[in-house]
């Protein structure tokens, strides 16, 4: 493994923590600040919103920055962010540090992928992808535990000054291990604006949406839920929190492999997967230890579903890829702000803390039925173009996997 896969992995540690901590802390900033668990809850949706405007900007102002130099400028931006979060004297102020903490985070992304993809040989590229998505899933065994934990003790201020430091780390390895890469003399925004409104590409963003909005309106008052539903004590909540990251962990660990033999029935499976736990997950909160395997499985099927949508933008995207790898990040956070806020609006209309269970299944069930219609009008699609071309129909039972998938003849 290239060592720079490593600094980006501990970039995305930093990012991932700062992302998902907010919602172990809650609790604590309402209490904190004088406002509800759901109002509270806007502040991961101001993250999501930072992520959705930030992408495709600050993607489009560095479409000719070279690649290592976008990467730091990027997380110097998120290293000012969480200092700004620390620091507000107020819930205003708070949610605009959050929108400035997560302006650089899908533009990170979107420009990491492509350099994680350009650092390994054909038939590697989404374990690499993966690899760096790793620091998200480590961040939720480890950085939002221990981030919670700490702001539990010592105030959730202390929390966004520890993300900080990691974010300073973060440009120290990025700084040391990540070569030069320039941008290719091809590359221009217009390229990549095109790229974007490739229909596949389009419905791949779709899709994010709305399945992993499925993950996040449970995930968003999963503290909550730990403490009110499951039955545990406040202590708890950093277990279960870890819990989750390492589904995340093991979602991630498969995705790659999977993704990179065979792209589509990767995320179909993932997604169908997700509904069924989602629902499922309604019925064992009631029940410790089934509860807690249920968080386990969720991470998991939830996180699986990131790999394949992003090598999938990308392949289709073709070769000008940095933008709608960075816009899938803006999906995948307007699915968090979506999802957290379906989550909070059911919960606030006092349909009970299981509610965004169902809601998030809906949700799912509505990305696999995007994921589907997509894949049938690609096979559509190539099946035509295939019989004007060739002047027979192509053989049947074709499916798709990634490019790497194809020179490896799998």
């Amino acid at each position: 493994m290239p060592l720079a896969l490593l600094a980006l992995a501990v970039s995305a540690f930093g990012i991932g923590t700062t992302e998902f901590v907010m919602m172990g802390l809650l609790p604590n900033v309402a209490d904190d600040l004088g406002t509800s668990v759901p109002t509270a809850g806007y502040l991961v949706s101001a993250y999501a919103i930072g992520v959705v405007l930030g992408a495709p900007l600050l993607t489009a102002v560095g479409s000719r920055i070279p690649r290592k130099k976008m990467l730091l400028l990027l997380m110097a931006l998120f290293v000012v962010g969480n200092l700004a979060s620390a620091l507000a004297p107020g819930f205003g102020w708070l949610v605009a540090g959050r929108v400035l903490a997560g302006l650089p985070h899908g533009a990170f992304f979107g420009v990491g992928a492509v350099v994680a993809a350009r650092l390994v040989a054909d038939g590697r590229q989404a374990r690499a992808v993966a690899t760096m998505f790793l620091g998200l899933t480590v961040a939720n065994i480890v950085g939002v535990p221990a981030a919670t934990l700490l702001g539990q003790h010592l105030g959730w201020r202390a929390t966004f000054l520890v993300v900080t430091v990691i974010g300073l780390v973060a440009m120290a390895a990025l700084a040391r291990l990540v070569p030069r890469i320039p941008v290719d003399d091809h590359q221009s925004l217009g390229r990549e604006m095109r790229a974007l409104g490739n229909r596949q590409v389009l419905l791949g963003l779709l899709t994010a949406v709305f399945g992993f909005a499925g993950v996040f309106a449970v995930y968003s008052y999963l503290a909550s839920m730990t403490t009110e539903v499951m039955g545990f004590g406040e202590s708890s909540v950093t277990l279960v929190l870890a819990l989750f990251g390492i589904g995340m962990t093991l979602g991630a660990l498969a995705a790659g492999p999977l993704t990179d033999r065979a792209l589509r029935p990767t995320l179909y499976g993932s997604l169908a997967a997700l509904a069924i736990v989602l629902v499922a997950f309604r019925f064992t909160v009631h029940h410790q230890a089934a509860a807690l395997v249920t968080v386990v499985v969720l991470g998991a099927v939830g996180f699986m579903t990131t790999t394949p949508l992003q090598m999938l933008v990308m392949n289709k995207a073709k070769d000008a890829p940095t933008l709608a790898s960075a816009s899938n990040h803006s999906a995948f956070n307007l699915a968090n702000a979506g999802g957290a806020w379906l989550g909070g609006a059911a919960i606030a209309a006092g349909w009970g803390w299981t509610s965004p269970m169902l809601v998030g299944a809906v949700l799912a069930v509505a990305g696999l039925g995007i994921a589907a219609a997509a894949g049938l009008l690609d096979r559509t699609a190539k099946r035509t173009s295939r019989v004007i071309a060739a002047g027979s129909p192509p053989p049947s039972g074709q499916r798709e996997v990634s490019p790497s998938s194809r020179a490896s003849g799998s």
